[in-house]
């Protein structure tokens, strides 16, 4: 990829300059309480870099969907406060996106000073389909920053085309933040040159989720595992019955398809032997470990059971490259967090190059309580990633690339 880069603009030289950056602080909220800090994290390296070169900083970000307008609960002040206690100083949330408060914050700020935009989804020009609203509304946060520059830092919504992230890189000298690059590095590796046995492991609930990435995954890798929510429908396109558990009977056909696509190319397909068969979806519900073709009709399966645990764990034992994307059951209840634990507890174990692929599957591993740094990368992006496996473009790093 030919981009300009943070290390160029810092090259060039920032002391005193604008520079407006587009982090992804999309974070979980309990209220007020941010549940889980890792992008706000991530996102801190880039911010800190241009404030200590004497930058003058400004972040734009969206968080949660609300529906073009201003809503309390999707403030950016809880991300404000904590971006304020890792910096180790005052960041400032403007009362707007690019109005009269962001005006006045942006124009007051000092070298070495950060800003943070509201939500930039509280202005509907933002996500519209219409480019030129679009342009409209990245014009205007050009505006705040004069004679600055644009760095592209949210990987989580670079396959987004939005105007904080592919418009206005045709408004502002644009380069690609640190954490971008290492996000698409990392990529790269799991799509050239992979070191094998590449095994891939997909959750979640819904299969419609990854048709595309199931369908280019099936071309590329030698193991594939699936749990979650989708394990039910594949289960049910083999003839099995799956009692009350989430299934996509729209999707049977293409998961049909999928089976025997994997057995015509030689790819091993490995599908849960057991699960959590639950009379309810509670976090106390009354629960037993059950064949995965037989669950009875009364019950839905909310994990994958002890069997199938291992039987992952040993299909990962001699992988050389692994990527995860999406929990093997609903590990936000204790009862049921046992498959999601056993997958990132063999990822940890791994001598292989394994990628968590952002989403609820990072959100698992915190929440867990297992050490980041047993896995060669935690991606920022679920989405992104998934659409770059998937084979398809990114406008947030095509607009990078236009501009060179």
């Amino acid at each position: 990829m030919s981009v300009k880069n943070l290390d160029d603009l810092l090259g060039e030289g920032v002391q005193g300059r604008y520079v407006l950056v587009r982090s992804d602080l999309n974070v979980p909220l309990d209220g007020d309480r941010i549940t889980d800090d890792g992008r706000v994290r991530a996102a801190l390296p880039t911010i800190k870099k241009l404030a200590d070169a004497g930058a003058k900083v400004v972040v734009t970000a969206h968080l949660g969907r609300p529906k073009g307008e201003p809503d309390p609960k999707y403030t950016l002040a809880p991300v404000a406060k904590r971006l304020s206690e890792l910096l180790g100083a005052e960041v400032a949330l403007a009362g707007d996106l690019v109005g009269e408060s962001a005006k006045a914050l942006t124009a007051g700020l000092a070298d070495g000073g950060v800003v943070l935009l509201e939500n930039v989804r509280f202005d509907a020009r933002e996500t519209s389909k219409d480019a030129a609203d679009r342009s409209e509304l990245a014009a205007e946060l050009g505006a705040l920053v004069p004679g600055g520059a644009f760095v592209s830092d949210g990987f989580g919504v670079v396959h987004r085309k939005q105007a904080s992230v592919y418009e206005v890189a045709s408004v502002l000298p644009a380069y690609a933040g640190g954490l971008v690059l290492a996000e698409l590095d990392v990529l790269k590796k799991l799509t050239d040159d992979v070191q094998r046995p590449y095994v891939v492991v997909l959750g979640g609930a819904k299969v419609s989720d990854k048709l595309g990435v199931i369908a280019n995954l099936l071309t590329k890798v030698d193991r594939l595992l699936i749990g979650g929510g989708m394990a039910y429908t594949f289960l049910k396109a083999q003839g099995h019955e799956v009692g009350q558990s989430l299934l996509q009977a729209d999707q049977l056909d293409q998961v049909k398809g999928f089976l025997a696509e994997a057995e015509k190319r030689g790819v091993e397909l490995v599908l849960p032997v057991d699960v959590l068969a639950a009379t309810e979806f509670s976090a106390d519900a009354e629960h037993e470990a059950v064949d995965a073709t037989a669950i009875p009709a009364d019950r839905q399966g909310l994990d994958i059971g002890p069997r199938s645990r291992e039987l992952f764990a040993s299909k990962l034992a001699d992988a050389k490259t692994v990527f995860w994307n999406g929990p093997m059951g609903v590990f936000e209840f204790e009862a049921f967090s046992g498959g999601t634990r056993a997958v990132a507890e063999a990822l940890v174990k791994s001598d292989a190059f394994t990628v968590v692929g952002g989403g609820d599957s990072a959100a698992a591993v915190r929440q867990l309580g297992l050490p980041e740094d047993g896995f060669s990368h935690i991606s920022t992006g679920g989405g992104a990633s998934l659409e770059y496996l998937e084979g398809k473009e990114l406008p947030g790093v095509t607009a990078l690339e236009e501009k060179n």
